[in-house]
């Protein structure tokens, strides 16, 4: 799922934790990740919007974002 969303220049959403590992631990290459894992599905189109308009220069930097709570966290490569 990475590799596809490499390939077409997209940011990759998702709820799994797994792809911050892969790109901190595993030097993945990618064009961004929104992570939400404690979302609610009701909440996510909202929030994504909120998040890559707010975020976008930094996840085009390659920044994860992650969602958790009231937190947003911010981790740039």
């Amino acid at each position: 799922m990475l590799q596809m969303a490499v390939s077409e220049q997209r940011i990759l959403v998702t709820i799994d934790t797994d792809f911050g590992k892969l790109v901190f631990k595993g030097g993945e290459v990618h064009c961004g990740i929104v992570r939400l894992p404690d979302v609610r599905r009701d909440r996510r189109i909202e929030l994504i919007k909120t998040l890559i308009e707010r975020y976008g220069p930094q996840l085009e930097r390659g920044a994860i974002i992650t969602l958790r709570g009231d937190k947003i966290r911010v981790s740039l490569p």
